[in-house]
């Protein structure tokens, strides 16, 4: 329960990453904030209340995705948005990643 509120509250902190950082709305790092923020937030949001394998696996590929956009889009000469999403997309594929392993994985997570 607890990586997925982690995970809603960075994805929320996504979301409003363009207008914290003065972004405007037509830039690319702003569009995919905007789009991926609120993925990740919903998702985690819909995990909060029962977890599903397809909600972890989403989360983990659009954190992926958010670390590799600056790149992909062609924002990375912008530091703090590349840098921003860097962070954020690899701690959301971290918590994401952290579910499946804990109940596939991890012998203590069975016994319970």
């Amino acid at each position: 329960m607890i990586p997925n509120a982690l995970n809603a509250l960075l994805g929320v902190a996504l979301l409003m990453m363009p207008w914290y950082l003065s972004l405007g709305s037509e830039t690319a790092g702003a569009r995919n904030a905007f789009v991926c923020g609120m993925a990740i937030a919903i998702i985690a949001v819909l995990a909060l209340s029962k977890s599903y394998d397809w909600e972890e696996y989403i989360n983990l590929a659009v954190g992926l995705w958010v670390s590799i956009a600056p790149w992909a889009l062609g924002f990375a000469d912008s530091a703090v948005p590349t840098w921003t999403h860097v962070v954020i997309g690899l701690a959301v594929a971290a918590l994401a990643a952290f579910e499946p392993w804990r109940l596939f994985v991890s012998p203590q997570a069975r016994s319970v």
